[in-house]
């Protein structure tokens, strides 16, 4: 005899999607394996929960971001513009010398001991 079908409660699953809740987690809220929930994707009303549910997770977070931006916080115009417009920061990581010049290295043995002063006793 199978096992009874799982009660999976479709718009709470899109609630849990909506706050981007991994498979794993949406499994642990319903009691479930992460297997169930990966059948029950394959299922297009299932599926198209999901979907739904991240996107409008997502559209919220975005909107949220918006908000703070225009409100003027500079942390998340500086995430909008590196990651909308494509700004980036750019660090040299360029050693040269004076004027552009190659750099000069002294290197000095460290395996060779130095000689040892005589005792004076």
């Amino acid at each position: 005899m199978p096992r009874p079908k799982a009660k999976i409660d479709m718009a709470e699953a899109e609630k849990l999607y909506g706050m981007q809740c991994t498979d794993e987690e949406v499994a642990a809220f319903f009691g479930v394996s992460t297997r169930t929930i990966e059948r029950r994707c394959q299922t297009k009303p299932f599926r198209e929960a999901k979907e739904r549910g991240t996107a409008k997770g997502r559209v919220s977070v975005r909107r949220n971001l918006f908000r703070l931006a225009s409100n003027g916080n500079v942390a998340a115009n500086i995430f909008l513009a590196k990651n909308l417009l494509g700004y980036r920061d750019v660090m040299s990581n360029e050693h040269s010398g004076p004027g552009g010049s190659e750099l000069q290295m002294i290197v000095r043995s460290v395996l060779d001991p130095k000689p040892e002063k005589p005792n004076s006793h």
